[in-house]
């Protein structure tokens, strides 16, 4: 059982790079967890509520409903051009998502767990929360947001909070004895923030005359729910919380959120304190990463730096030389600066060269020596012992939640196949049947191994070489007897460097 969630994305303006980073990733895990077996469920969708989404509406004239139903249109088609293949895509103005909403806050506050009382601060609209002295950022002695780096907004108002503060013995015990936050540092990260500042009680309401577009709050007509404790919920409400509670059950016990470390506060010390509240366990994993930088700063709308996702399948022909990129480089810990260069050179190197061009070759050699017919031979004893050797490190790695390890491994066994035909020179040959049956097994294994990173491209091959997919933890050398090669695809063009 394997169940993985990306944030819901908040639709005021199209997704760029930086939601792809995290989509693709996850899209990956779950297409691994497809291949070997797994009873696999992929959620990802929109986060509809909001004073964010309101102000956007208003200043287009429009009901923020309409723009939500615009703007889930317009997200359906980003994730189809990318090769998502998610099995739901959540709303937060459904039905069934509001009325999971309602219930979980009027079960807390049954339970004394919300109580009303007066608040003022620093706020940020594109955040949508509220930040104390010490998280925000002083810029000309003025308070502005740390991620958006835009002035806040001095609000003072009423508000209904979440007593999160009851929960803090539990957040320390949950961060310190469980192995629930990948990677570690970032449990630790929130670990040390809670010792030393504590938990403090967080709002989880707003006034109606403010932000009239939310959940309305069923025990106060006058306020909407908070946009972060509607949107967590999601993952609960999209896989049947209260409506169908035997599919939540089959699917929460193995539910992995995938988000950007951005968040990490929110899924962490509130998150898991309202599933504690709620009388639900904690998430099995919470996997985080970093950023993207663009010009120095995190890739977002509101930075104004976002690379556009339609410019990069257009460069890259399609979506799998986008798809290998951003798992090429994704990074659990660190930032990583993108650059034209860096796209070009992986996309150019890695996938034009080192896998496209060998399928090429490969393709060609077969069908111009051997008529399209490759049976089974020993295979060469070093690209046998390297097949072992990469599924092995390549199956550890993907259970680790390391893509980018996974593909290194990959391209290495690659790299080794492209000497090895370099090396036996088999169009000298007149019947090289054991170098091409060498070959084949070698790209066979690397195809199947990168067949969650790049759909798109692996199926061409295993449609050209007439074979099927297989788990990956199954593939051994000499799996297949015979080949039939139909056809020698060019599965990527290069482009020209700039």
């Amino acid at each position: 059982m394997f169940y993985v969630t990306t944030p819901i994305y908040y639709p005021n303006a199209p997704p760029h790079l930086g939601h792809a980073y995290t989509t693709i990733y996850a899209d990956v895990l779950a297409r691994y967890h497809r291949l070997i077996g797994d009873d696999t469920f992929f959620m990802t969708g929109n986060d509809e509520h909001g004073l964010k989404l309101q102000r956007a509406a208003e200043k287009k004239g429009i009901h923020p409903q309409q723009l939500v139903d615009e703007m889930e249109k317009i997200y359906r088609n980003y994730w189809r051009m990318l090769d998502i293949s998610y099995d739901h895509f959540i709303r937060t103005t459904h039905d069934y998502h509001m009325e999971v909403v309602k219930h979980a806050i009027s079960k807390l506050y049954d339970k004394g767990l919300i109580y009303k009382a007066s608040y003022a601060g620093w706020y940020c609209a594109d955040c949508e929360k509220y930040y104390s002295p010490g998280e925000y950022v002083e810029i000309d002695g003025k308070p502005y947001c740390p991620i958006h780096r835009k002035p806040l907004e001095f609000l003072e108002e009423e508000t209904y909070y979440f007593k999160l503060s009851e929960f803090e013995d539990y957040m320390i015990k949950l961060l310190s004895g469980k192995d629930i936050v990948y990677p570690r540092s970032y449990a630790l990260e929130v670990l040390n923030k809670i010792k030393a500042e504590g938990l403090r009680d967080v709002s989880i309401a707003r006034p109606k005359e403010r932000v009239w577009w939310g959940v309305e709050v069923p025990f106060d007509k006058n306020y909407t729910v908070y946009v972060w404790f509607d949107a967590l919920l999601n993952y609960i409400s999209g896989i049947g919380y209260l409506r169908d509670m035997e599919r939540f059950n089959k699917y929460w016990s193995s539910v992995h959120h995938v988000i950007g470390k951005d968040i990490l506060w929110f899924h962490t010390a509130i998150w898991f304190s309202v599933l504690k509240a709620l009388e639900i366990e904690p998430p099995r994993k919470l996997i985080v990463h970093a950023f993207l930088l663009n010009r120095g700063l995190k890739m977002g709308k509101s930075a104004g730096n976002v690379i556009p996702i339609e410019a990069l399948v257009e460069r890259y022909h399609g979506s799998d030389g986008v798809r290998y990129i951003l798992m090429r480089i994704f990074n659990h810990t660190k930032d990583v600066p993108v650059s034209n260069q860096l796209f070009d050179n992986i996309y150019n190197s890695e996938l034009a060269d080192n896998y496209g061009n060998l399928v090429r070759r490969i393709g060609v050699l077969v069908l111009k020596k051997l008529k399209g017919e490759v049976s089974g031979e020993d295979i060469d004893e070093e690209l046998s012992r390297s097949i072992t050797s990469t599924v092995e490190k390549y199956n550890k790695a993907m259970e680790n939640y390391d893509v980018s390890t996974a593909i290194n491994t990959v391209a290495e066994l690659l790299r080794k196949a492209n000497a090895y035909i370099n090396n036996v020179k088999p169009w000298e040959k007149q019947e090289p049947r054991r170098e091409m049956y060498s070959l084949i097994e070698t790209l066979y294994a690397a195809t199947t191994m990168l067949h969650p990173i790049i759909p798109g491209a692996t199926s061409r091959v295993f449609k050209a070489f007439n074979t099927d997919l297989v788990n990956p933890k199954e593939i051994q050398p000499g799996m297949n007897d015979y080949y039939h090669v139909s056809e020698a695809p060019i599965l990527f063009k290069k482009v020209k460097t700039r």
